[in-house]
């Protein structure tokens, strides 16, 4: 079984048991969380498409509160003595996929 879930702006097809990078979300470590918009369930039989959403939640539970990789930003403009070198790190929620709604 298998659902697509809207959170952080984006979409993603989820299996229970499965470990997933989301955009922040508050919640300490341990504790159960429901991601919605459910848009999509399937996986047995006649798979269910929401109009605009399912009735629902997908249950999930949170592993880990972070930051991600240092990315570096560079911009410069040759010829005018302009560089500006900045580093970015975006905060993420890691979550173990638990229950999906029938």
């Amino acid at each position: 079984m298998y659902a697509v879930i809207a959170t952080g702006g984006k979409q993603y097809k989820v299996e229970p048991g499965q470990v997933l990078r989301l955009e922040k979300l508050a919640g300490d470590v341990g504790q159960k969380i429901e991601l919605a918009p459910v848009l999509m369930v399937g996986g047995q039989g006649e798979p269910k498409i929401g109009q605009p959403h399912l009735q629902g939640a997908v249950t999930a539970v949170i592993l880990e509160q972070g930051k991600a990789k240092k990315v570096m930003v560079f911009k410069k403009k040759r010829r005018k003595g302009y560089q500006v070198k900045r580093g970015h790190r975006q905060p993420f929620t890691a979550v173990r996929i638990q229950d999906i709604p029938a």
